[in-house]
């Protein structure tokens, strides 16, 4: 009865070895995915954002004017990520964010259309804040398609971008219940006004768009049914 005591104690001293063996290499797996990731394997990994720009808030705030105007040249790739960086990018070990956020629930989700920036093809584009990068969801020009969502603003067709904010709702409501809303659209302006700024640093020219169809955007976008768009901001020269 000993011997078999002693027998059964081993093979269960032995499934535990196993088990944390186990264990121990799917943390290691999963550490290695992400830090590959964290280090540059997404498909459209944007350069790094700067931090010492030469205009001042003082100056960028005086300069600021909607402008619906735009010239047929390119935007940069360092500059899309910047403007991108400047709406909702990492700026804490923590994940904290360029634009406040109730709770720090993060509820905005930005989509890009590129029509005309260099060394990125034309499409739609998901920023991935975690990563300062960009998750490719459509090659397709919708410039035209959101002009026409925005009750016919074909201003919008001729930005060399159009920067699309969405909201999920439900990440700021299941704290705050309906005065989430709210929040959600407070947050929604302190995003674009950053944007915005930054264009002004970067010396490009936008303008805040809100008459449009969310539903017609939200198609055009093929947006998650929880994504509700907010706000559109058309980017150019």
């Amino acid at each position: 009865m000993q011997r078999f005591s002693t027998g059964m104690r081993a093979i269960k001293s032995g499934v535990i070895a196993l088990a944390r063996l186990v264990l121990l290499l799917a943390v290691t797996v999963h550490s290695a995915v992400t830090e590959s990731r964290a280090e540059g394997d997404w498909p459209m990994k944007l350069p790094e954002a700067g931090t010492n720009g030469g205009l001042s808030v003082e100056r960028a705030l005086q300069q600021r004017r909607s402008v619906r105007t735009f010239e047929a040249k390119p935007l940069t790739l360092s500059e899309i990520g910047q403007l991108l960086w400047a709406a909702q990018g990492i700026t804490h070990s923590e994940g904290l964010r360029t634009a406040p956020s109730a709770g720090a629930l993060y509820p905005l989700e930005i989509y890009l259309v590129a029509g005309n920036i260099s060394d990125l093809p034309t499409g739609e584009y998901h920023y991935v804040s975690r990563y300062h990068a960009l998750e490719r969801l459509a090659d397709t020009d919708k410039r035209a398609q959101l002009a026409r969502a925005a009750l016919g603003q074909m201003f919008i067709r001729d930005a060399a971008a159009v920067v699309v904010f969405a909201g999920v709702y439900h990440r700021t409501t299941r704290k705050y219940g309906k005065r989430g809303i709210q929040y959600v659209h407070m947050e929604a302006g302190h995003a674009a006004e950053n944007l915005f700024l930054q264009a002004v640093s970067l010396d490009l020219k936008t303008v805040i768009v809100g008459a449009f169809e969310d539903e017609a955007v939200a198609n055009t976008l093929a947006l998650p049914e929880a994504h509700v768009p907010l706000v559109i901001m058309p980017v150019g020269r």
